[in-house]
């Protein structure tokens, strides 16, 4: 396993890469152009700066997290192969760096949702929330006026242009189905995933966050299923997957070990964290200890650790403890708490893995 953290870039996070280059088994950032728009090529002069700025702080720069997809083309428009011919130059503009995973998403419009960015726990730490209810009854078009009404709304991760064309991508949806958007995903990744494979750079879908329909929206990559599906529509290693066990968590009839040990050989990113989730749907981000939240992260490392997972590992959301001012779900030190409690439970498997070892050698001889 190999760890890794999310940075935003010296002007947008809290996070310094000196204090990311001091946690324990971390190697390197995950990083992106958050200025660059969905659909633009990533100029190579940029991506440069950034690996620059990386080396200099001693840490890797092999995954970007995102190089999102254009909605022409999950919508399926005319437009789309333009946007696929430049996604094809941005890969070869990383592929001149070295990057060896993009994690991307195919959600119609939203990204991951949450309700409250700083909903209190019971320990005074605050954590990203998802109130099912009021999602359920929200108006898209009461949304979109609000944020009309609000120019400087933002969300952590979204490009404002997205944000404020709402209106116009609710009608561009409105007749398109899980069908459709499946179609549209196969369609992108057969023109990708061969120019992906040429320049050695897996393409590793995240699922839907949270993983069910929102507002109406279409939403595919929700289960073992259709990770399954997925991965059938075009069966090259470079078609890979970032399994994220707190997307996929908050279903909990969703298996993460039963994937994780199905999958083992298409995901090339994992997202490794806790969330609690509660009988009325609502769910919150907590520590990534097993004891705080719905999931037994004990036997998820445990699955990784059985299949031997060589790909790259980050511990996504933290909360924000300690009076930490930072990005929301973003900050160090309860990442940093995360990464050492999921090397704790890696160290401790492969201790006892050496040490039966070692007692088998000694019985045979």
């Amino acid at each position: 396993m190999r760890m890794v953290f999310r940075w935003f870039g010296k002007d947008n996070d809290s996070v310094s890469l000196e204090h990311i280059k001091q946690i324990p088994g971390v190697e390197g950032v995950v990083w992106a152009l958050h200025d660059v728009p969905a659909g633009e090529v990533w100029p190579l002069d940029k991506i440069k700066e950034q690996k620059a700025e990386i080396d200099a702080a001693g840490l890797r720069m092999d995954v970007v997290e995102s190089v999102n997809i254009h909605e022409d083309i999950k919508l399926g428009l005319p437009s789309r192969d333009q946007y696929i011919e430049n996604y094809k130059r941005t890969i070869e503009n990383l592929a001149k760096v070295n990057v060896k995973v993009i994690c991307y998403n195919f959600m119609p419009v939203f990204d991951w949702i949450r309700t409250n960015l700083f909903e209190k726990l019971e320990d005074g730490s605050t954590a990203l929330f998802y109130e099912k209810s009021k999602v359920d009854n929200i108006d898209p078009l009461e949304l979109v006026k609000k944020i009309s009404a609000n120019p400087d709304y933002t969300m952590p991760g979204w490009e404002p242009e997205r944000l404020h064309s709402l209106s116009n991508l609710f009608e561009a949806y409105k007749n398109v189905t899980n069908d459709d958007l499946w179609r549209n995903l196969e369609y992108f990744l057969n023109e990708i995933i061969p120019f992906a494979r040429e320049h050695d750079i897996k393409l590793a879908i995240h699922p839907d966050d949270p993983p069910w329909p929102i507002m109406g929206l279409p939403r595919i990559i929700t289960s073992q299923d259709n990770i399954r599906k997925l991965l059938n529509l075009v069966d090259d290693p470079y078609n890979s997957i970032t399994l994220c066990s707190g997307a996929l968590g908050v279903n909990l009839e969703n298996d993460i070990p039963a994937m994780i040990r199905e999958f083992k050989d298409r995901i090339a990113f994992a997202h490794i964290r806790n969330v609690k989730v509660y009988e009325n749907g609502d769910f919150i981000e907590t520590s990534h200890r097993s004891e705080d939240g719905s999931l037994n992260m004990n036997e998820i490392v445990k699955a990784y650790y059985e299949t031997d997972f060589k790909g790259y590992a980050r511990p996504d959301h933290g909360r924000h403890i300690w009076e930490e001012q930072c990005r929301p779900g973003y900050g160090l030190y309860d990442r940093a708490l995360g990464i050492m409690y999921l090397w704790g439970i890696w160290d401790t498997f492969q201790r006892t893995n050496l040490r039966e070892k070692a007692l088998n050698e000694s019985f045979v001889r």
